[in-house]
């Protein structure tokens, strides 16, 4: 994990833990059966957003840092909060234009 803390792989929820509750990151591998584990590149996998499903259950949203490949995680009671929201408004705080945009089309409409 990114952070350096040592964390159960069980959660509250009692699924298998598959990133760190404190940083979000975990390391690029393929789960098979419970415990084990098949290789795949071992890269960092990065936390780059948070997902809601149908159900309105959140989904942590990762890419590996190795081989650019995306995967999807189950958020625990657990998890950083603070960061998990960061997460989510990250898109409204840095838009991919310019915040006077909006400013110009309130004042037309």
């Amino acid at each position: 994990m990114r952070c350096g803390i040592s964390v159960s792989t069980n959660t509250p929820s009692s699924r298998i833990r598959n990133h760190c509750p404190n940083c979000l990151t975990s390391r690029h591998t393929t789960m098979r059966e419970p415990r084990t584990t098949d290789g795949a590149c071992g890269g960092r996998m990065q936390p780059i957003s948070v997902a809601v499903l149908r159900g309105g259950d959140w989904t942590l949203i990762q890419r590996c840092t190795g081989c650019s490949e995306l995967a999807d995680d189950h958020i625990e009671t657990d998890d950083n909060q603070l960061l998990l929201i960061r997460l989510a408004v990250r898109p409204l705080a840095q838009p991919p234009f310019p915040l006077e945009h909006l400013g110009a089309l309130w004042a037309a409409g």
